[in-house]
């Protein structure tokens, strides 16, 4: 059976870049602009507070780990009513040396932090991958290993060696995919997403399937057998918890799948078209055109870079 957060690596092709992480005094507040990245961060003394419209105030205490979706704007802050700085103008004067936030002596916090950067083409999966925010405990046992990959990372950052890019890249994967694990095991039955879909057990065995047979002409009906459940319930179920219906979904891998193959440029949009069952090159163009809003041959065009001069 299919695996479906490594394919969801495959094509997210994560990066992580680490700055020096804040420490704040007193009153103090950090504000984040709505970005397409992950943002996280882990506190090591002190506490504070994750201030996001819309929701409740998250609590962060020392030892705990958060994975923030910046889609929409965010605070972390020593209290509500707290001022914020700007967190890419703070770090954009820190000249990569750690921030310092407020004054006085009193509710020192000091935090790392850092953010995930993941493949321009396929940005969006995250929408429908993780909640908008992730804590994991400090007492959370799986933090230790996050913590230690976290460590690992940062040496290798500042002492690089030989194939220092190929570990790097690896590690972050690794955290990546810690991260998921933790959210997956702990996958709120209210929230809607690819993680809630594995989690549940109806849902996963047909979210697996679809991955590993991507070019089959899947049926509802089908899909609805393999999981123990009638067409109907199984379909509403499935809607209910992944936010879309079932072929819905497989169309959006596709699309995925694809525009991480253009990306790399290996395949013709045909080869494409056939390898991701497609019956022929231009039912796959209107499909990818309909959802991505040009044609293959536009994306694939665009994602080339110009040719390297020669002398």
């Amino acid at each position: 059976m299919a695996d479906v957060l490594l394919d969801l690596m495959q094509v997210l092709r994560p990066r992580a870049t680490l700055f020096g992480g804040f420490e704040g005094r007193g009153q103090w507040g950090l504000a984040f602009r709505a970005r397409n990245d992950l943002l996280f961060c882990w506190v090591e003394q002190g506490e504070c507070l994750v201030l996001k419209d819309g929701c409740l105030p998250v609590a962060l205490g020392a030892g705990d780990f958060l994975l923030i979706g910046t889609s929409t704007p965010f605070r972390l802050a020593s209290n509500i009513s707290a001022a914020s700085v700007d967190s890419e103008e703070a770090v954009r004067r820190s000249h990569g040396k750690r921030l310092r936030l407020g004054a006085g002596e009193a509710a020192v916090v000091s935090a790392h932090a850092g953010k995930f950067v993941v493949s321009k083409a396929n940005a969006n999966l995250l929408d429908g991958l993780l909640p908008q925010l992730v804590r994991i405990s400090a007492e959370d046992p799986s933090l230790e290993r996050i913590r230690k990959l976290l460590a690992m990372n940062r040496a290798e950052s500042l002492a690089p060696g030989p194939a220092s890019e190929f570990v790097i890249n690896r590690l972050v994967e690794l955290i990546l995919i810690e991260i998921l694990r933790n959210a997956l095991n702990d996958a709120d039955a209210n929230l809607r997403g690819v993680l809630s879909g594995l989690a549940d057990r109806h849902t996963q065995k047909a979210i697996a399937a679809m991955h590993g047979d991507v070019a089959r002409a899947w049926t509802v009906a089908e899909l609805a057998r393999l999981c123990g459940a009638s067409r109907a319930s199984f379909s509403a179920k499935f809607k209910r918890v992944l936010g879309v219906g079932p072929i819905e979904y497989l169309q959006r891998w596709r699309i995925a799948l694809a525009k991480d193959k253009l990306d790399k440029g290996a395949m013709t949009v045909s080869e494409i078209a056939f390898s991701l069952g497609f019956g022929s090159s231009s039912a796959f163009s209107t499909a990818f055109k309909r959802m991505v809003g040009c044609s293959p041959a536009r994306y694939k065009a665009d994602a080339e870079p110009p040719p390297v001069g020669r002398i």
